[in-house]
């Protein structure tokens, strides 16, 4: 009877890659906005995961988010340092800055070019917050300690210099960044010397990422009387994370959070104070009635036209647990199949995708993988019950009819 179920599926090909096509277009639209989402998500709380090495992040208490940066007095650096487990705590800067400098286009022709950038100043002595060396492609952290010096992330690099030879980058290489070091640029008004290019973790405004060291971060940025964006914590080990945390809030009133719990809070304000989720929920959603209407609509005729099949089987005795049972593994295999290819599609793109190093990155998390099929699972349920009623009245004198 299996065999016979599997060959009436298979037997209609216009039939049976409709259903197909119904499932694994919604298998991969979901998946697909999913896979968005979620680097979206990411990306939001980017900068506080490619801080390695730092047990807790410090700052005003009143900072919703990694980008709502409410400046401190730079003497609570040394109340945090005093507060008891504390093994070391940095400096951080974070604010934002305008690069210019003068360029050529595609066409050779000089033009100027402002830009605004994500300005991170790291501790002059220990350049923690820095990108890990592995990240680093061309020149030296080491060197940010020259004066003047930056290191620049090169997703923004084509922005600005667009005279560049950008199209031949894949095969030229690394090496390719080496010609950046050394050229010069306007750091709000200030001269900023290039001496590393870096990956950098992109940011929720894809803004290019500077890296220069805190002294130097407040000379490019206008003078005011409160500077310290965050202070970077590593604990004693003999310590808990929670209870330095817990310690630093009652003796200096500021927010403390481990990196986990500050990247959290990051994620949950943009979830609850955008559309973000909204707008890829709709699609989502679009994803799933489509689905449900092509797969719903086609395994529904499909049905219809294999009446005289099942009355035939029910004259021969089968039962209505045997016939439902039929179109059951029917629907398990165009379920199975239609997932299995919107899966392998989204998750091939996405893996392209974040190959090619472009603005759009792709995080397919793994519950997106189970989320998916619980969709598919209920195309396939619908599906099945519109056929499941019609095949349960059906009486197997409808064989014998002209």
């Amino acid at each position: 009877m299996w065999r016979i179920a599997l060959k009436m599926l298979m037997g209609d090909t216009a039939k049976f890659c409709g259903i197909l096509l119904g499932l694994t277009f919604a298998a991969l639209l979901i998946m697909q906005q999913g896979a968005i989402f979620c680097g979206l998500m990411r990306r939001t709380a980017g900068q506080i995961n490619g801080v390695s090495g730092v047990d807790l992040w410090v700052m005003d208490p009143n900072v919703r988010h990694i980008d709502d940066v409410k400046a401190m007095m730079e003497s609570n650096l040394h109340r945090v340092r005093g507060v008891e487990g504390v093994e070391w705590a940095v400096p951080l800067y974070k604010g934002s800055g305008r690069a210019k400098l003068n360029t050529t286009d595609a066409r050779g022709e000089p033009v100027t070019i402002i830009e605004s950038v994500v300005l991170l100043g790291l501790d002059d002595t220990t350049l923690v917050g820095a990108p890990t060396p592995g990240d680093v492609i061309a020149g030296d952290l080491l060197d940010l300690r020259t004066p003047d010096a930056i290191v620049i992330d090169k997703m923004q690099l084509p922005k600005y210099y667009p005279g560049e030879p950008w199209e031949d980058l894949e095969a030229l290489g690394d090496a390719f960044y080496d010609r950046f070091l050394g050229r010069e640029m306007e750091m709000n008004d200030h001269r900023a010397t290039i001496v590393g290019v870096c990956k950098a973790a992109p940011t929720f405004g894809s803004n290019a990422v500077v890296y220069t060291t805190y002294g130097r971060a407040k000379q490019f940025v206008a003078q005011e009387r409160k500077v310290l964006s965050f202070i970077l914590v590593r604990t004693d080990r003999s310590w808990k994370a929670e209870d330095v945390a817990a310690a630093i809030r009652s003796k200096t009133g500021l927010g403390a959070y481990s990196s986990q719990e500050f990247a959290r809070k990051t994620i949950l304000f943009f979830l609850m104070n955008t559309g973000i989720v909204i707008n890829f929920g709709i699609t989502s959603l679009l994803g799933l009635f489509v689905g449900t209407a092509i797969a719903g609509q086609t395994f529904y005729l499909f049905t219809v036209d294999n009446l005289k099949q099942f009355g035939a089987l029910k004259a021969m005795g089968a039962t209505n647990a045997r016939i439902v049972g039929m179109i059951l593994l029917q629907a398990a295999v165009v379920g199975l199949i239609g997932y299995g290819l919107g899966v392998g599609v989204s998750t091939f793109v996405a893996d392209r995708a974040n190959a090619g190093g472009g603005e759009i990155q792709f995080y397919v998390w793994w519950p997106l993988l189970p989320a998916t099929a619980a969709v598919v699972v209920f195309i396939c349920i619908f599906s099945s019950l519109l056929c499941i009623r019609r095949v349960m009245v059906l009486e197997p004198a409808v064989v014998f009819r002209a």
